[in-house]
């Protein structure tokens, strides 16, 4: 599972990073993304392309906005499957942009949260499916999910789900609808690439706090 996330960069480096041609919206860095907030993501029309979407996916046909808080994530292997996810395939493959996420490892004393992220810092595009739905008043939300895969063996021991990483040269692969889906999903795998893993202090637990301090690492106590 991804249940948050961090995109600690300002918009003008994402641009240069993931080579954006077209962003018309603002964005101010977050250390701590959670569902129902909005946040920056990347398709494909002819071009690389920015909006702004909420976290948590709310099918067309849905009655109200309240199923995204049930789709935030769409497990990989069952996504031809899923009513919520099959037909966004061939039309609404996207890329959610992040740095980092957050997961929570089970142990004897309760949980702890872990902060995941490239070594260099560096952006860990996801695999995500989105959506339009539109409201009693013709009020429009964009709205999306994160693909989730199984672990990469080095953070195997943290949780059993991770997001699907996509490599930068698969991005346009993924993105493009022009290329059939199958085609697209044959690419998705477990991230093979490095990540940097450590231990973050309870702080993170709420999505009220919002600041460097969320990332920090701790030194866990030894016995």
């Amino acid at each position: 599972m991804c249940g948050r996330k961090t995109l600690t960069k300002g918009k003008i480096e994402i641009i240069q990073e993931m080579l954006v041609d077209d962003w018309n919206d603002d964005w101010i860095p977050s250390y701590n993304i959670a569902p129902t907030q909005n946040t920056p993501i990347l398709i494909h029309n002819e071009k690389r392309i920015i909006k702004t979407m909420r976290w948590g996916l709310v099918p067309s046909w849905a009655k109200d906005l309240k199923m995204g808080s049930r789709l935030i994530n769409a497990r990989l292997e069952t996504l031809p499957e899923k009513p919520s996810f099959r037909n966004l395939l061939t039309s609404n493959r996207c890329v959610v942009i992040t740095d980092g996420y957050y997961e929570w490892m089970q142990t004897g004393d309760g949980k702890i949260p872990y902060y995941i992220c490239h070594p260099q810092k560096n952006i860990l595009p996801m695999a995500g499916l989105w959506d339009k739905w539109i409201d009693e008043n013709n009020k429009e939300y964009h709205t999306y999910t994160v693909i989730t895969t199984e672990p990469a063996q080095p953070i195997a021991h943290i949780h059993n789900r991770m997001p699907v990483i996509l490599n930068f040269d698969e991005i346009d692969e993924w993105t493009n609808t022009n290329i059939p889906c199958d085609e697209a999903l044959n690419k998705l795998a477990s991230f093979s690439n490095p990540l940097e893993f450590y231990p973050v202090s309870n702080f993170v637990n709420s999505p009220r706090n919002n600041s460097e301090i969320c990332i920090q690492p701790i030194i866990q106590e030894t016995s």
